[in-house]
């Protein structure tokens, strides 16, 4: 049995099945992100709830495995030369996942590179412009008398869904009929932004058919089904 004492994070998160990979969480889109990809690949993982309500982000155990103080995390006690890696940010997270398992990321050079440069375009951009037109429209930004930090990010959003109802057109996925860790880290976002923050009538979602086309199948996926509910 691996022995993950020398992490930190273990003794307020003690690991139940040690031999698996140990993911630390909530069920936000990048939370999500790792948890469909690790039902999508099947890799056994036991699940860690991160609360924010008692600041657990920010507590000494956390910040010794991300000092970013965010979620997700992850510890695998297999990692490179079968010796415990720690890891975070949600994009890497999905690179080093698909290159364990062999799955969601093409081996070939120009369709590897390709598939990353959509994942960059999710961590750049449309995470971080739904993620502050969220704050806006549902939370303490509604108390801002000026608008105009709310339509900043409701015209950005817009620029990224016409960015993705292009790339769509005519494609089941964004690499085409292949579903990769691109798909993962996209649409989790694209979900939340019409669903937990309720700007779908904001930025005219109806808009964007393709888009709304293939969020249709990513949530229908088992795998993604269940991995939007972890941690339970």
């Amino acid at each position: 049995m691996t022995d993950l004492s020398a992490f930190a994070i273990t003794a307020k998160w003690p690991a139940q099945f040690p031999d698996w990979l140990q993911l630390y969480s909530l069920p936000t889109p990048n939370g999500v992100k790792v948890s469909i990809m690790l039902e999508e690949i099947g890799l056994p993982y036991e699940a860690h709830r991160v609360s924010f309500e008692t600041q657990d982000q920010m507590s000494p155990e956390f910040l010794s495995l991300n000092p970013n103080n965010k979620i997700p995390a992850i510890l695998d006690p297999h990692g490179p030369g079968d010796q415990p890696l720690a890891l975070f940010e949600s994009g890497a997270i999905l690179i080093y996942l698909a290159d364990k398992s062999g799955q969601l990321l093409a081996q070939e050079s120009a369709a590897r590179y390709e598939t990353i440069q959509w994942l960059m375009f999710q961590m750049g951009g449309i995470g971080p412009m739904f993620g502050q037109l969220g704050f806006f429209n549902k939370f303490a930004g509604r108390e801002y008398e000026d608008k105009r930090p709310r339509d900043r990010y409701v015209a950005e959003s817009v620029r990224l869904l016409g960015v993705l109802e292009n790339r769509l057109q005519d494609r089941d996925w964004i690499m085409g009929e292949r579903y990769t860790i691109a798909d993962i880290a996209i649409f989790p976002w694209v979900r939340n932004l019409i669903g937990f923050y309720e700007a779908g009538d904001l930025v005219g979602i109806n808009h964007f058919p393709n888009v709304l086309r293939v969020l249709e199948r990513f949530v229908a996926r088992p795998a993604v089904i269940r991995g939007l509910e972890v941690p339970r």
